[in-house]
């Protein structure tokens, strides 16, 4: 399936930076995790890492690429502001991040 440019266009990719990490009670892959992606406020995002993470922690202050302009949804009652974008599966899965540290809400082009 190819997808066209202006399609492409339409996400807004921001880098992120981590500021807090909490485990979700009751559910087993999930992670809410606190992110400066350069706006007044930090984003809620809720994901679905937990299993690959063995440090959760670790994550506070590592900076990856967030979806931004997704539509809020709610994950086992909790406001969802986004994506964290990662690559891989079960057996290969990483975080993606910048080779050098940038400020928060930097665009990805």
């Amino acid at each position: 399936m190819t997808v066209a440019y202006d399609d492409f266009a339409k996400l807004e990719i921001k880098i992120g930076t981590i500021t807090a990490v909490d485990v979700v009670e009751g559910a087993d892959r999930l992670l809410k995790l606190t992110v400066d992606v350069g706006e007044k406020e930090p984003r809620q995002i809720v994901s679905g890492i937990r299993e690959f993470v063995s440090d959760p922690d670790a994550l506070v202050g590592r900076q990856c690429p967030f979806l931004v302009n997704l539509e809020s949804r709610a994950i086992r009652g909790l406001e969802s502001q986004g994506m964290i974008l990662a690559a891989g599966d079960t057996e290969t899965f990483t975080l993606l991040h910048p080779s050098a540290a940038v400020p928060p809400g930097t665009t990805v082009q």
